[in-house]
C-alpha cells in the first residue's frame, strides 16, 4: 500500500539517508553518555564528519537542523573529552586485545592554534614575537590554542590500533619560564606542580587501559625524558623506550652515563637508509654501543625516587654525511639489550614515534581542525576530541593497507561500500568474491586521486581522506537513488 504521508509523498532528502552509519556505530559502542540520545547524537556527528574530512560543519552536516543539533551537541554541559573518547578507548582495547605481540604505546604533545580577537575565549598556549617596535624592543602576543597531550597504540609493524589517553589543557597567563629557571632549580619542583604530570598521567591511563602492562612499551622523544617517568612505569610494571637528552649521575654518583657510555666500544653495526633535505636516498652506517647502568635520581629528589638498573643505547652515524645532520640517538630503557639484535630491535620501535607525528598532521592538513570557528574552549575540546577518533580512522586505513592488506575487506568496509568499491574497480575480477582489503582500499585511494603505476609507493593519507569523501558522495548519490525509484 503507498505512503500517502507528507514523508511518503516528498522527494528524498540528503538528512533521510546515513551513509556512514557502519563505522560509527561500531566504533562507539561502549559509549559511556549520561543520555542515550547524546550518544546517538554523536554517533550521527562523527559519520556527518567522516562524509566531508576537513569540511566545516555546517557543509557535513547539510541543512540547519542537523548543523544546528551538532553545535548543541558540543555546547552541551553534560558532554566532555571522556564521554566522546569512551567508546573508542574501548575499541581500542579489544583491538589490543586481538593482537599478539608487544604493542607500542606513542606519546607525543601537540598544539592548535586558532585566530580569535580575544585570544582568552578560548585560552592561550604561548607568547609569539609580532616583530618589533621603533626603538628596536620586540613586541609580542599571545597566541590563542589548546595543547593535546596524545597516546596512540600501535603494532610494531605500524598499523593504529587507537587512541588510549588524551590530555586538552590552556594557559590563563604566561608563566615566566626563563625567568623562573634563573630562581628556582625545575629539577626541584614537584612533578606534579609542572606540565610534565601529562606524560605520567598518560602513561598510566593507557597502561590500566589495556590491561596487559607486561605487552605495553611506551614510546616517547626528548621531552618525555623524565625520572619521575622511569619511576612510574616501574611502579605499574610496565616498559619504556625513550630519547634521552639529560646526563644523570650514574654508578656511585661520582661520574655521569656520558662519561660511563664513553667507555663502551661498539658492539655492531646497523645499515639503514636515509633521506636528506632534497628527498634523496643514502645510506648511513651506524656504530651500536649498550650498557646497563645504574641510574640516579636527581640530586634534589633523591630522598623520593629509588634508584634504577637502565639500559642505554647509543646509534651513533660514522663519518660525516653530505646534505644532513649526523644521525645521534641516545636512547633509555628499562628492557634488557644484550645483542646487537636486540638492540637494532629497540632502534625500530623508537623509530615508530614518527607515526603519533604523521597522525597530529592527519588532525591539521586533513581535519582541518585549525580552521574551526567554534568560540569557546569547551566546544572546541568536543570538536577536537571527535576530530581525534576521525583522524585516528583515516590512519589506520592507510596503515591497514600496507601491514593487513590480505585481510577481508568487512574489516574496514560495510557491504554497500565493497559492492561500490568493486563496481568501480579498474580491475575488476569475477572470481574475487568477495574482494579483498586491498583492492578496495587500492580503489578508494584512486577515488582520492592515486595513479597506482607501478613504481608509486603506497597511497598515503591525503589520497585516502579525499577518497572517503568522494566514496560518501557516491554512497549518498546511489542510496537517494534507490530511495528515489521505491518512491516512485
Amino acid at each position: 500500500m503507498p505512503d500517502n504521508t507528507v514523508r511518503g509523498r516528498r522527494r528524498p532528502s540528503v538528512a533521510d539517508v546515513s551513509p556512514n552509519a557502519g563505522w560509527p556505530n561500531s566504533e562507539l559502542a561502549g559509549s559511556l553518555f549520561a543520555d542515550e540520545r547524546l550518544g546517538k547524537r554523536f554517533g550521527q556527528l562523527l559519520g556527518q564528519l567522516a562524509s566531508s574530512p576537513g569540511g566545516p560543519i555546517p557543509f557535513a552536516c547539510q541543512d540547519w537542523a542537523n548543523t544546528k543539533a551538532a553545535y548543541r551537541f558540543l555546547d552541551n554541559d553534560r558532554v566532555s573529552e571522556a564521554e566522546i573518547f569512551s567508546g573508542h578507548f574501548e575499541a581500542t582495547k579489544s583491538r589490543c586485545a586481538a593482537t599478539s605481540g608487544p604493542i607500542l604505546v606513542l606519546h607525543d604533545t601537540t598544539e592548535f592554534t586558532f585566530k580569535r580577537g580575544d585570544a582568552h575565549t578560548v585560552g592561550i598556549t604561548r607568547k609569539a614575537v609580532a616583530g618589533a617596535y621603533r626603538d628596536g624592543a620586540l613586541r609580542y602576543y599571545a597566541s590563542c590554542g589548546i595543547f593535546m597531550h596524545s597516546s596512540l597504540a600501535i603494532t610494531t609493524e605500524g598499523l593504529p590500533l587507537g587512541l588510549t589517553a588524551i590530555k586538552f589543557w590552556n594557559r590563563d597567563k604566561f608563566k615566566g619560564t626563563n625567568k623562573l629557571k634563573r630562581s628556582i632549580n625545575p629539577t626541584r619542583v614537584p612533578i606534579e606542580a609542572k606540565e610534565s604530570i601529562r606524560w605520567l598521567d598518560n602513561l598510566r591511563r593507557s597502561t590500566a587501559l589495556l590491561a596487559e602492562p607486561s605487552r605495553c612499551v611506551h614510546i616517547g622523544d626528548r621531552e618525555s625524558d623524565i625520572y619521575e617517568l622511569f619511576c612510574t612505569a616501574q611502579d605499574v610494571k610496565t616498559h619504556f623506550v625513550l630519547r634521552t637528552c639529560v646526563d644523570r649521575l650514574a654508578g656511585d654518583g661520582e661520574h655521569t652515563i656520558a662519561a660511563e657510555m664513553a667507555e663502551v666500544v661498539c658492539k655492531g653495526l646497523h645499515r639503514v637508509e636515509v633521506l636528506d633535505r632534497y628527498g634523496n636516498p643514502s645510506e648511513a652506517i651506524l656504530e651500536l654501543r649498550f650498557r646497563r647502568i645504574r641510574v640516579l635520581p636527581p640530586i634534589g629528589k633523591q630522598s623520593r625516587y629509588p634508584q634504577l638498573d637502565l639500559t642505554v643505547l647509543h646509534a651513533t652515524e660514522r663519518g660525516k654525511p653530505k646534505g644532513r645532520a649526523p644521525i645521534v640517538w641516545k636512547l633509555i630503557t628499562d628492557l634488557t639489550v644484550n645483542s646487537r639484535a636486540s638492540a637494532i630491535e629497540k632502534l625500530s620501535w623508537y623509530a615508530m614515534r614518527w607515526k603519533i607525528e604523521t597522525y597530529h598532521k592527519i588532525m591539521k592538513s586533513g581535519c582541518r581542525v585549525e580552521q574551526s570557528k567554534l568560540r569557546t574552549a569547551e566546544r572546541l575540546v568536543n570538536f577536537l576530541a571527535t576530530s581525534c577518533i576521525l583522524g585516528w580512522r583515516i590512519f589506520w586505513l592507510t596503515m591497514l593497507n600496507r601491514t593487513a592488506a590480505t585481510t577481508s575487506a568487512t574489516l574496514a568496509f560495510t557491504a554497500l561500500e565493497i559492492d561500490l568499491l568493486n563496481r568501480m574497480s579498474h580491475s575488476q575480477s569475477e572470481s574475487e568474491n568477495p574482494p579483498s582489503l586491498n583492492s578496495c582500499l587500492g580503489q578508494l585511494a584512486r577515488l582520492g586521486g592515486y595513479l597506482a603505476r607501478a613504481g608509486d609507493s603506497p597511497p598515503g593519507n591525503m589520497v585516502i581522506w579525499r577518497g572517503m569523501s568522494r566514496l560518501t558522495d557516491i554512497e549518498l548519490g546511489f542510496l537517494l537513488g534507490s530511495a528515489a525509484t521505491i518512491c516512485g
